[in-house]
């Protein structure tokens, strides 16, 4: 009996600006961010591979702004008066998701004019830039591409690193410098490979009731590419 039974309680993620980690590839987002309310205009695109920071950053912005968080399922059963009656600032997450389907494609069109005209505030997230959403409606295709924005690249060694960290914290994991080194050239090199990785390894150490070493990891490496 040398295992503990793992009940996933979850744990808590540090969300606000000051634990956002900037580094060369999400500086220019940051920075959108950040000049709110001076936006050339009211309209704003962050896009980004999965686990990039794109939805930590909306949260960022709701803070500034007080705006609401809604999500395409919204867009798809509330009608734009509907949503901006609930705030006069909204942060759309996971945008792309309503390309490519006729009615969809409309409802955001609608949301994007009707905020607009009353003088809300729209900031969109997706994991791709609006140039390579499958948007077939016209209109819609034509102001999604003029949008202003961002995009997130891959992370570098030190954002990975640094965010490796974090999550190791965010769990109350400790760690040794020896284990980030390990980890980092060594990891596939994407923000979502960040959260599998510390996920696993936090399981693997809670089930076999033993520290964070550079052994343990090496193991959750193996299993993981097995």
């Amino acid at each position: 009996m040398n295992q503990q039974l793992i009940l996933d309680l979850g744990h808590r993620v540090a969300v606000d600006r000051a634990d956002f980690l900037v580094s060369d590839c999400n500086a220019q987002a940051v920075e959108w961010i950040d000049r709110w309310p001076d936006w050339p205009a009211r309209a704003l695109v962050i896009w980004g591979p999965l686990a990039s920071g794109k939805t930590h950053l909306g949260h960022v912005w709701c803070a500034k702004s007080n705006a609401d968080h809604i999500t395409a399922e919204d867009v798809r059963t509330v009608d734009a008066a509907g949503l901006r009656a609930r705030n006069a600032s909204l942060f759309l997450d996971d945008a792309e998701e309503l390309a490519g389907h006729p009615d969809d494609e409309e409802a955001l069109l609608h949301l994007y004019n009707y905020v607009l005209e009353t003088d809300g505030a729209l900031l969109l997230a997706s994991q791709t830039a609006p140039a390579h959403w499958p948007v077939a409606l016209a209109d819609l295709s034509s102001r999604m591409k003029a949008l202003q924005g961002s995009g997130i690249a891959p992370p570098d060694d030190s954002l990975l690193a640094a965010l490796l960290i974090k999550q190791f914290r965010d769990r109350q994991l400790r760690v040794g410098e020896e284990v980030v080194t390990y980890l980092v050239p060594r990891m596939e090199r994407s923000f979502a490979a960040v959260s599998q990785i510390v996920a696993a390894i936090d399981t693997v150490a809670l089930e076999r009731l033993r520290p964070v070493t550079v052994p343990l990891v090496r193991e959750v490496l193996d299993q993981i590419e097995a």
